[in-house]
């Protein structure tokens, strides 16, 4: 399926502000600086969504869509596992080296993801005028792959193609890294666009 370029560029904003608030939210929480990337949107097949993320240890948050997302699809906070260890780390206060992932742990990140990813959908909310509802989350450790061929796995069968937003978070003070990225089905996709498109054919200024 094919998008026009205005509605790329609808989707690139929708994009950048949701990830903006979440950026922000990161930041407050670690009380540091966290820089973005300009958001990365492709197009792909869906057999080869596992192919975006490198087959390393991992640790993700994942939420599915709710709300009037009409086919739903999946959000997800995704941190490298030193990256989550160093997170969970600054969240309690802990200076302590290397060591197990902890039930505490888990559950600080957990709330990283479901603060983060509440930010991200309500500025987005905002944007479409469209309600987007997080899922309770879910935390999965396991190799980047083998995590996201599962979760599209779940997706509607029929479905060929899936859109891919991808967005780098980094803290250079903490050496952390990590990636938004939201899975949704195209058809869906297509109509968030073009309720983009009319809100920004209609003047009705962005919200940020």
């Amino acid at each position: 399926m094919e998008f026009t370029e205005f509605q790329m560029d609808a989707l690139q904003e929708l994009a950048n502000i949701g990830s903006a608030h979440s950026a922000t939210t990161l930041s407050q929480m670690l009380n540091t600086n966290i820089g973005m990337s300009v958001p990365k949107i492709d197009i792909i097949d869906i057999s080869k969504v596992g192919d975006f993320l490198t087959d390393e240890l991992t640790t993700m948050v994942i939420f599915e869509l709710q709300g009037e997302i009409p086919h739903g699809g999946f959000l997800i906070l995704h941190f490298p596992r030193d990256s989550a260890m160093r997170t969970a780390n600054i969240l309690q206060g802990s200076t302590a080296p290397d060591h197990p992932f902890s039930e505490m742990d888990q559950s600080a990140i957990l709330e990283v993801g479901n603060i983060m990813v509440s930010s991200f959908l309500s500025a987005a909310s905002d944007l479409i005028g469209m309600s987007m509802l997080p899922s309770p989350p879910v935390l999965v450790v396991d190799m980047a792959h083998a995590a996201i061929t599962s979760l599209v796995a779940q997706m509607t069968v029929e479905v060929d193609d899936v859109i891919l937003f991808e967005v780098k978070l980094t803290s250079d003070e903490h050496k952390i890294a990590g990636n938004i990225l939201i899975f949704l089905e195209v058809n869906t996709l297509q109509q968030i666009a073009l309720k983009l498109e009319e809100m920004i054919k209609s003047g009705t200024p962005a919200k940020s």
